[in-house]
């Protein structure tokens, strides 16, 4: 099995070692596309107002000087375009990637550009009780990460489907199980902002997170995170509700009929 890792901290990010890790476990054909610089919150960007470009910095490894929808672009139709990968690894992400963080992520971003491609594509975040650079704490994460994905390897994965997985933030002997959650919901009408004033007088401000919202009878991201579960979602491309097809269907016939060509 041909395997592309890549993340959206940056290619010299120690998530991506823990990544490299996992990904040895389960194959000798590992190869890294991974941004030159952090992207995080970069979300399914792409580079389109200047030249990407691609630097070889280790036998298959690979910086490149953008975005992570950038890197698999790059790796699927430039480094590895000759022999494409069977699975796409991004991660390991310092931090969560829960509910609408999903929306965000380059990291889950990475691995919906390996989905639109085809391939299968697998997001993996490592939610931290400590976030001071150089303590983060990825254990929990590479001491279950290969066990995980051998197994939903050998599930029917339907196209335009990813799975985004997110590590608690306990060590790996106090996980509590694996759980197959629902995409949570923090509730961003409550958003928090920091606001703060620098040295010279101006006013800065810092995101907080929304107050999240629970649902009885939900298995969510979220949940998972609070009972010390790892969390396994699956994710879809195709964002058509469609159950509010007919009631619009429904209320535009009418229009639909008034404006029909003769």
């Amino acid at each position: 099995m041909r395997i592309l890792v890549t993340n959206d901290d940056g290619i010299n990010a120690p998530g991506l070692v823990a990544l490299e890790a996992i990904a040895a476990e389960l194959s000798d054909d590992v190869w890294v596309v991974a941004p030159a610089e952090e992207q995080s919150g970069a979300g399914h960007s792409l580079t389109l107002s200047q030249p990407v470009r691609l630097r070889e910095v280790g036998p298959r490894r690979y910086a490149v000087r953008g975005t992570p929808t950038d890197c698999v672009m790059l790796a699927l139709g430039a480094v590895m375009k000759d022999h494409k990968p069977d699975l796409i690894l991004s991660g390991v992400n310092r931090g969560g990637n829960l509910a609408e963080d999903v929306t965000y992520s380059g990291t889950v971003s990475a691995a919906m550009e390996g989905c639109l491609a085809g391939i299968r594509s697998v997001a993996l975040s490592q939610v931290m009780a400590n976030y001071a650079m150089g303590q983060e704490d990825f254990s929990t994460a590479t001491s279950f990460g290969a066990d995980v994905l051998r197994r939903i390897q050998g599930i029917d994965w339907p196209r335009g489907v990813l799975i985004n997985i997110n590590f608690p933030p306990v060590t790996s002997d106090q996980v509590a199980g694996v759980r197959v959650t629902e995409q949570g919901f923090r509730d961003y009408g409550n958003i928090h902002l920091v606001e703060r004033i620098d040295p010279r007088g101006f006013p800065y401000f810092w995101h907080g997170f929304g107050r999240e919202n629970t649902d009885a009878g939900h298995e969510t991201d979220l949940k998972a995170m609070h009972e010390r579960c790892i969390s396994v979602t699956p994710l879809h491309l195709d964002m058509t509700h469609y159950q509010t097809m007919a009631s619009l269907n429904a209320v535009l016939a009418p229009l639909a009929e008034t404006v029909r060509p003769s």
